[in-house]
């Protein structure tokens, strides 16, 4: 085992930009980002899978999806109504889905790595995010600690 513990970042894209966004991925040393989003689109501009693999190409971070780490419809509709508890009890039936270990796994491999990863979804706050959960199930299998990272807010949003 590693003398150098594992560190497991989290972060959220919600009211930031992507200047602030990929400014707080280098202060981190952000090595890879892992998207953990279930349909890695988004409304926000530069945030959508190929604007979001090509940004982060321009500070040397790596892009991968994990889509079965991703939170279904029906807890995404939750979660849209404020309704996180719910979100929380449909993501943990999720992650006992095939798709689910799988890309777990994949997770727990590239941690074991060396890099620094941090895994990507859209809410600001972490604890209303399945982000969290997929944390929680990663330091199930391994000793990391979490580092939630928290880009700029722009005034707009």
């Amino acid at each position: 085992m590693s003398a150098v513990p594992v560190t497991l970042y989290t972060i959220g894209y919600e009211g930031t930009t992507v200047p602030a966004f990929l400014s707080t991925l280098t202060d981190a040393g952000i090595e890879l980002l892992v998207d953990v989003r279930a349909v890695a689109s988004s409304r926000r501009p530069g945030f959508a899978k190929t604007a979001l693999t090509a940004n982060v190409a321009t500070i040397g971070v790596g892009y991968i999806h994990l889509r079965g780490l991703g939170t279904p419809a029906d807890g995404r509709a939750a979660a849209r109504r404020g309704r996180h508890e719910e979100m929380h009890r449909i993501f943990a039936e999720h992650m006992q889905t095939l798709a689910a270990q799988e890309d777990l796994e994949e997770l727990l491999e590239l941690l074991g790595s060396g890099k620094r990863v941090c895994i990507l979804c859209f809410e600001a706050e972490p604890r209303e995010c399945h982000r969290t959960l997929v944390a929680e199930a990663v330091r199930a299998r391994m000793a990391v600690s979490v580092v939630d990272l928290r880009p700029q807010l722009t005034a707009a949003d």
